[in-house]
């Protein structure tokens, strides 16, 4: 829940706690995620000795399933999350009470119902415009989401349309954009957590995409970003963002499957 009357804090402050929120974000996402991976792989050593394999070829270890890498995403991002909305931006009592208050005012779910509905059919337009000039990208995550939808459709439908909205929506709206909000600098905070919220769903470098298929992509999830943020910020509880993070995911998912 945002603060009721936000004080204008200096900018350097600003930009400086921004950049510990990101730095320790990343840091505490790849240790985690190197450490499931460190699991995963000694789990594999003891499956292939039990079934007296004998072999020490690291090959034979293989690589974890769709199900094993949605689940290491889970724990991984869900990770940096938790541990900095409690160690950074933990809600006060005065917090929880307006954000429940916010909750029960049915504004709120028209809002975050009409939010996720523009964020899918805005990004739907963008993506049809950018096809009629010869763009055509490719998300990095939809070989995950192919091979997910016939392996195990009902965790990816949990994945998308409720632990990604809720751990995304705490981490990047909660903590990256709250902070800004509390510091009385709610559109700068706005278009950084939105450009960080792009840049981790398409990392620069990672992608066979060419340059302009990449801004296209950037720009999807910017425009979802800021959508998000602008709900937090109209409705006062980080709920109605996470409902229409997860109602255009789930739209999203549904249109996939059927293409």
């Amino acid at each position: 829940m945002p603060p009721a009357r936000p004080r204008t804090l200096r900018l350097r402050t600003l930009l400086g706690a921004f950049s510990l929120d990101v730095g320790l974000a990343v840091l505490i996402a790849l240790v985690t995620g190197l450490a499931l991976g460190f699991a995963w792989g000694l789990w594999r050593v003891f499956e292939i000795a039990r079934a007296g394999a004998g072999t020490t070829d690291l090959a034979a270890l293989g690589e974890p399933g769709v199900l094993a890498q949605l689940v290491m995403t889970v724990l991984s991002t869900s990770a940096a999350a938790l541990l900095l909305y409690f160690l950074r931006r933990p809600a006060s009592a005065t917090e929880r009470r307006q954000s429940a208050a916010a909750m029960r005012d049915p504004a709120t779910w028209a809002w975050a119902v009409s939010g996720g509905a523009v964020v899918f059919l805005g990004s739907s337009l963008i993506a049809y415009l950018t096809s009629l000039t010869g763009i055509e990208p490719e998300p990095t995550n939809l070989a995950m989401v192919d091979a997910a939808m016939k392996q195990c459709p009902l965790f990816l439908a949990l994945f998308a349309v409720v632990l990604a909205p809720a751990y995304e929506e705490l981490l990047f709206r909660r903590v990256l954009f709250g902070r800004f909000l509390e510091g009385g600098r709610p559109w700068l905070g706005i278009v950084l957590s939105s450009l960080a919220f792009a840049l981790v769903h398409e990392i620069p470098g990672t992608s066979a995409n060419p340059p302009l298929a990449m801004l296209q992509l950037w720009l999807v999830y910017g425009g979802m970003g800021a959508v998000f943020a602008w709900l937090y910020w109209r409705t006062g509880s980080l709920w109605a963002a996470i409902v229409a993070h997860g109602l255009n995911n789930g739209i999203a998912l549904v249109v996939h499957s059927l293409a």
